[in-house]
């Protein structure tokens, strides 16, 4: 089942550093100012695809856009443009299984420690409500 998103692939890709071919996320399903739902639809061509399946790389690379899109949205909410942010440190990174073409896989990140513009984060993924990633990252904004 999809839910509808908060906020679109288009507005997403407005919030985000990354650019296509390199964006990781396509859509924005909640929204606080500790946590944040992010959604990714696989297709064909996402440069993350090979033999039907998104790759490990693809699906940190979604978890660290994820958490620049909880920034991104942060400054627009305050009218401000989001600095650019760094994955500082990637910790216990955990892959469970590979989501497959078509799949829409969604991670919830979850802020622990925000402090000088370093944030902690942890991330789940998962797709069709079963886990299948998880992982910390503290990630740097650029001053």
């Amino acid at each position: 089942m999809e839910t509808m998103a908060f906020l679109e692939k288009e507005m997403v890709e407005n919030l985000l550093p990354q650019k296509f071919p390199f964006v990781m996320v396509d859509a924005m399903h909640s929204y606080t100012e500790t946590s944040l739902v992010s959604g990714l639809k696989i297709q064909s061509e996402n440069i993350f695809v090979t033999d039907n399946s998104f790759l490990e790389a693809g699906l940190i690379e979604h978890m660290a856009q994820s958490v620049a899109l909880h920034t991104g949205y942060q400054f627009f909410l305050k009218n401000e443009t989001a600095p650019t942010g760094y994955i500082g440190s990637i910790k216990e990174i955990e892959i469970k299984r590979l989501p497959k073409l078509n799949d829409v896989i969604q991670s919830e990140v979850t802020i622990l420690q925000e402090f000088a513009g370093i944030t902690l984060v942890d991330i789940v993924t998962s797709l069709n409500n079963e886990e299948i990633a998880r992982g910390q990252m503290k990630t740097v904004l650029a001053k």
